[in-house]
């Protein structure tokens, strides 16, 4: 079996080579990179969140029976101009860089990684809630710049203890369930909204609820953990904020598009939010005169919840075992597009 490994910085070569050559020790191997995160990845033809030139695939692509990537384009373009390609996996928790239909109208298999990155995403989450109670950012900038204030012990101006707090958690799925966890784990009492899960098992003080009302209504922190779609855009708006109590915080290291963030804004600005802290924002990089640079109270972390070490030797190493699956003639763990099989 040929396979082209389609690196990047984060997914490195040496790391998918490693991974697949332990599941498939007589895989033939050839290499193409891109030098993704920098740039940041685009819109790439149809497909979103992607970084790597078609014309340049599709050449490594020639003879190529599988194609294991992370960013690069697979377009209809690249898909159509492949005809040897089998199958594509992706090292990521959603195949958002592949055309998922072009693939399977040219009877090429897509498989992915979900679950990869879910452990640096529900930590980096729970440092967002610290840092945005505690305002950790904020006071270690006026630190840096000279200042030495006091007045933060003032009643009024500091926030709360986790282990004292109820945490709303919107998603029980790989991040929220981690998250909840760990919070209970803390002490605080958490609240999970999630009305398609299965699977409802977590620590004692873990508590789900039917109304994602009732959550907002009684949790002095709200974190986001739900995938995105066009009936959750924009979920947390200005009703949903004003149902939170006076001086809670919301914590979103889901995706943008699930926000409105000028009421947001308000929110904060109007005092009814403590603070906030977002690694998913509304544009990516956000511009410098964008309002929510001048809101008060908000930590920023420019989109990397999902980025260790741990997360990229993980992703490798679940598509690699996919790709291992398929060469046996076995169905893979993680198709994006079973129909393929069936034909």
């Amino acid at each position: 079996m040929k396979v082209l490994l389609a690196s990047d910085q984060f997914l490195r070569d040496d790391i998918l080579k490693e991974a697949l050559l332990r599941e498939l020790p007589d895989a033939e191997v050839s290499s193409i990179a891109s030098t993704w995160p920098v740039p940041p990845f685009h819109n790439v033809g149809e497909v979103r969140e992607a970084l790597g030139d078609e014309d340049e695939l599709i050449e490594a692509l020639q003879g190529v029976d599988v194609a294991f990537s992370h960013t690069f384009p697979f377009t209809e373009k690249v898909i159509s101009s492949c005809p040897d390609l089998k199958m594509i996996t992706i090292c990521r928790g959603g195949p958002v860089n592949v055309n998922i239909d072009a693939a399977t109208k040219h009877g090429v298999l897509v498989s992915y990684a979900p679950g990869r990155n879910a452990v640096a995403t529900a930590e980096h989450t729970v440092a967002l809630i610290l840092a945005a109670a505690r305002q950790i950012a904020q006071r270690n900038m006026e630190v840096v710049g000279g200042q030495w204030r006091s007045d933060y012990y003032i009643f009024d101006n500091v926030g709360p203890e986790i282990g004292s707090s109820t945490v709303g958690v919107i998603g029980y799925g790989n991040v929220g369930r981690r998250v909840a966890n760990i919070i209970a784990a803390f002490g605080g009492k958490v609240l999970v909204y999630d009305p398609w899960t299965k699977d409802r098992s977590g620590a004692d003080n873990i508590e789900f609820v039917d109304d994602l009302e009732d959550l907002l209504g009684a949790s002095n922190i709200v974190t986001l953990h739900v995938r995105e779609s066009k009936e959750n855009t924009r979920m947390m708006n200005a009703e949903k904020f004003a149902l939170m109590p006076e001086s809670s915080i919301f914590i979103n290291a889901a995706r943008g598009t699930l926000v409105d963030y000028d009421d947001l804004a308000d929110a904060l600005d109007s005092g009814h939010l403590f603070a906030a802290a977002l690694d998913c924002l509304p544009e990516e990089p956000m511009p410098a005169d964008h309002r929510l640079l001048k809101t008060p109270g908000i930590t920023f972390t420019p989109h990397l919840a999902g980025a260790s070490k741990n997360a990229s030797i993980l992703a490798a190493k679940i598509g690699a075992a996919d790709i291992a699956a398929f060469a046996r003639g076995e169905t893979p763990a993680h198709v994006a597009n079973p129909d393929v099989l069936r034909k």
